[in-house]
């Protein structure tokens, strides 16, 4: 049995998908804690369908780690620092970690 050709483009445009998939490590800092950023952030990732984890740090810092496409990455920077008075972003990209499966609030 053959597969239509279309089924060929389907599952090379997925492989090509997940090839596309990078990582970065943010710190914000500002009024991050003690304002729902966390359970913020577990909301707007979902959305985007990145994968990674939103924490707090003892310096008084959100460490956040996003997984998935450059565009909606940056795109849930972008909400979380229209949603909250963060003061400063720092932003490294970092190699994807691939037992990374979904987001997840961690303490």
């Amino acid at each position: 049995m053959r597969l239509p050709k279309e089924a060929v483009y389907i599952i090379l445009a997925d492989k090509e998908k997940a090839m596309a998939d990078i990582a970065k490590h943010i710190f914000f800092s500002g009024q991050v804690q003690g304002v729902g950023f966390r359970f913020t952030a577990n909301s707007i990732a979902r959305r985007y369908e990145l994968a990674g984890f939103v924490r707090n740090t003892s310096d008084g810092k959100v460490e956040v780690f996003l997984q998935g496409s450059e565009e909606d990455i940056d795109d849930c920077i972008e909400d979380l620092q229209q949603t909250f008075a963060v003061r400063d972003i720092q932003i490294e990209e970092v190699p994807v970690d691939s037992s990374c499966e979904d987001f997840r609030i961690t303490f």
